[in-house]
Formats: C-alpha cells, structure tokens, sequence
C-alpha cells in the first residue's frame, strides 16, 4: 500500500494536462506554442493544427515594450529576432489632427523627465505654461526628444543618466515574426499539423472539446484546447456558444484596410493620422512601410477609403488593399469549459496604440500563471475571466479617451464621438484629471500615468488646476524642467541615427 505522499503525488500526476491542442497558426498561435514549449518541460504535448489555406489577419507590425519580455523569456537574441523579422525600433506613436486639424502630438515610451521631487513634472509644467515659460508637453520627454531626431540608441542603465528614462518597443512584419517563432517552437518539441477543422467532438455530459476531426479525417485529441483561430472564434464561440460583448458604440469603426508601400522615411516611431470616418497608420520596417486605413463602414464606403489611403502613402504601394472587417468588444469569457481562446478569438480592440500583439501576450501570461489541471477548478477559471475582461475594459478605455478627447467637428464621426456617452471607469478618471491633474491608477491598468497624460494633455486637456500640494513646495521646477529640456536636447543630438544603429546592429539581408 502507497504512502499517503505518494498516493498524493500519483493522483496529482493523474489530473496533469498531457495534451494541448492550438487551433491556429499566425501571431497568436505559434506565439503560445512557442511559451508552452519555453515553461512546460516534461510530460506534456503541445500539437499545433493550422492550414495554409486560411489566411491571416497579420497587420499587428507595431508593438509596446512588454514585447521584450516575452522575448527575453523565450531566450530570443534581440539582433537576430530584428534581422529576421525585417524589424525596426519604436519610441512612440506619433498622433496628427487628433485633437483638431494641424495639430501633433507624441505619445512616448517611458518618463517625462525624471523623478525630482514629490509633486509630479506635470503640475510644474502646467504652472510654467500658464507663465508663458514652457514648450509642448513632449519636449520634457526623452523618447520623443530622439525621435524628433529620427534616432535610437539603447536605453542607459545608469538612473541618473536621462538616457535611462526611456523605454522601446519594436516594428516588425508580423507574417516572419510567425514564422520565427514556429522555427523556435518546433525545434523545442512544438508538433504541427497541417489540415482544416471539419467537426469539434464535445463530452455528452460536460461540453468540454475532446477532440479536432480534420477534413482529411485525422482525429487531434486533447485536455485543453487553445482557440487561437481568430476571429472566426471556432472554438470559444462555433462550437461553445460563449457571447460576446459588443463595444461598437464607443468604438464605432469596423473595417480596415491594409497595404505595404515602398519604404520611407525611416522613424523610430509610428504614425497614426486621423481622418473624417476614422485613422491611418504608417509603420516602418527595414524592406517597407505598412500602412492601413480605420474606418467606420457606416460613414465611408470602402473604395472612398482605399483611394483615402493610397492617396496619403509615402511610397508606390506594393499590392491592392486589404480589407479586413471586425467588430469592436470582448468574448464574455475567455475561458469556457477546456477551450481559452487568445488573440483575436477572444476579442478585437482596433489597433490605434499597438495592443493587437500585446493582448496575445497577455493571454499567453494568464495561461501559465492559471495553468490548470484535468478538473478544471472553475474558481481558477473565474479569476482568469476577471483578469482578462479587466485588461480588455482598461485598454478600452483609453482608445476611447482618443476619439472622445477633441475639438474636431468637421465631421460625423467626431461630432459623434465627442458627444457619446462614456464609460464610468474613463469618466472617472477624466474627471480626476480635469480638477487636479492628478492620474487615478486602476487594477490592470496596461497604460500608466506618461501615457494618460500624454494623450489628455495632448489633445487639450488641461486641469482646472495643478496640485494643491505644489503650492507647499519652495522648489523653482520650472527652472529646472527648462534645464533638463536642454539636457535631453543635447543627449539626443549624441545617439545614432535609427539607420545607422540598424545597419550597425541587426540590418537584413
């Protein structure tokens, strides 16, 4: 008779997932094959089922910088990941005629300024801007003051340095970053199988997926199924039935057109510039640029907008225009039964500041920090519901601050999203900017405080009043937020151009 240890121990080893099964390639599914493959190190399969013939969504080029985490986790060389995937360097997106026409502003990656005293650097530029003694909020930013330059270097590590007080992510084509990533993950024991999905067998009783059957008739069973099959949700949504909550209302574009055009200028930084019925973006990449057009189908018809893009590129495009048709909002569970769906599958947030990728990765977080058993704890399966739709809700709410946030009323879509109604938590947190410029953090917050200001200030914004507590400092921070202007100024002049730090470090063949 076994030991009470050991007879624990063999029943725990009884309930152990033994196969996953992700339905789906591109992005979002050889990210998570190539996770599972880098943590689960023994007794476990992970079989990925995709076709060549299916295409996929693939605009997701522009990303934020927790991208460098997930490829530090998988032990990806930076250089080699860039060379590969034709990638470049990004300080920020840059926003044109957001707030009314002709107007810019940049939204960076990392501080403004750096951390001198208890009151924050926007109440004492605020105070300098009322005198007449400031210049635009994003001067005081070192990621913007290189990218103005059309520079790049690698952050300092020295926190005294204010070349320590930026942070970066990347542009890359997202179609080789797959492709790098199922290299990765199959040499690391990944199995794929090529075949479209002709019926999902489901438990008479429980209504958990056992197993895939293939048009060619090849049956893929498992314990717990990854739904990375996009939008077409086969699993969370075809097969389970899980409901999604609709956000078009505050987020009324639904379709976007895509297109690469031949390289221009090479900014370390993307661009999104607003139209009448939505955005463009501009995103550059060693061997081209990517651009693409979101628009409300309702205000502009779809050829209206393919001439609106092509007419704004840099560059001879390089193909026709892509269309691909979305629907703004969240599955009301991202994990249903054995099936957790990640990337588009669980939801769809428009791509205005680069969280498409991210979300993935965030999926991919919860996974191995929820990584469940044969039982299926539905406590477990709760929080990671929680969690999920609170990062869907947080990113949410700041893409709406950007339509709601403006002057523009040149048009329906503007004068619409001026007025709408907004969500409660974005209120609230306006609100605490409107009266002190204070921001107010929430649970899941993705975005922190530089990037809330960035964006309210940047499209005019501004607090009834600083800080009652500046009044009780005897600090002059105007005079030294002009110093540290100059000082980022001058550092910026000393970094290399984004071209030449390519070139030097991780140029494509």
């Amino acid at each position: 008779m076994a030991a009470p240890a050991e007879a624990e121990s063999m029943n725990t080893q009884s309930r152990l997932i033994r196969k996953v099964v992700i339905l789906g390639g591109g992005t979002a599914g050889w990210m998570t094959a190539a996770a599972l493959c880098a943590n689960i190190q023994r007794e476990c399969t992970i079989t990925l089922v995709e076709s060549d013939e299916i295409g996929i969504v693939g605009v997701g080029e522009a990303t934020i910088p927790p991208i460098r985490q997930f490829n530090d986790m998988l032990g990806l060389d930076e250089n080699e990941f860039l060379r590969r995937t034709q990638g470049s360097f990004k300080l920020g997106i840059q926003f044109v005629n957001w707030g009314r026409q002709g107007h810019r502003y940049f939204h960076p990656f990392g501080a403004y300024g750096r951390p001198f005293d208890l009151v924050q650097i926007q109440h004492y530029w605020q105070r300098a801007a009322r005198a007449g003694h400031a210049g635009a909020f994003e001067e005081y930013c070192m990621a913007w003051a290189a990218a103005k330059e059309g520079r790049f270097d690698r952050p300092l590590s020295d926190p005294r340095e204010v070349r320590s007080t930026y942070l970066y992510a990347y542009h890359f084509d997202a179609s080789l970053y797959a492709r790098f990533l199922r290299s990765h993950a199959e040499q690391r024991g990944a199995r794929r199988i090529e075949g479209k999905v002709a019926s999902v067998q489901q438990h008479p009783d429980s209504g958990h997926v056992r197993a895939l059957t293939l048009e060619s008739g090849e049956v893929v069973a498992g314990d717990l199924f990854i739904d990375c099959s996009g939008m077409r949700a086969l699993l969370i949504e075809d097969t389970l039935k899980t409901g999604f909550d609709d956000w078009s209302h505050w987020l009324p574009c639904d379709r976007a057109l895509a297109v690469p055009s031949e390289r221009g200028e090479f900014t370390p930084y993307t661009r999104s510039v607003a139209h009448a019925a939505g955005w463009q973006w501009r995103i550059p990449l060693q061997h081209r640029t990517g651009n693409g057009h979101v628009f409300s189908s309702q205000l502009m018809g779809e050829d209206e907008a393919a001439t609106l893009l092509l007419r704004h590129l840099e560059g001879k495009p390089l193909a026709d225009p892509r269309l691909i048709r979305f629907r703004t909002g969240r599955r009301r569970q991202m994990w249903n039964k054995n099936v957790i769906a990640i990337g588009l599958s669980s939801g769809f947030l428009e791509p205005l500041e680069s969280t498409s990728i991210h979300l993935i990765q965030a999926g991919i977080s919860k996974l191995l920090a929820y990584f469940p058993d044969l039982d299926f704890d539905p406590c477990v399966v709760q929080e990671y519901n929680r969690v999920g739709a609170l990062e869907y809700e947080r990113i949410r709410d700041f893409i709406v601050l950007h339509y709601h946030l403006g002057a523009r009323d040149d048009s329906e879509l503007w004068r619409y999203c001026r007025a709408m109604a907004i969500p409660d938590s974005l209120h609230y947190k306006m609100e605490h900017f409107r009266r002190f410029g204070r921001i107010v953090p929430g649970e899941m917050d993705l975005f922190g405080a530089p990037s809330w200001l960035a964006v309210m200030i940047g499209q005019g914004l501004m607090p009834e009043r600083a800080d009652p507590f500046l009044d009780y400092r005897t600090l002059d921070g105007s005079d030294y937020i002009e110093r540290l202007r100059g000082t980022m100024a001058n550092s910026a002049r000393m970094m290399p151009t984004h071209q030449a730090y390519v070139d030097r470090h991780c140029k494509a063949d």
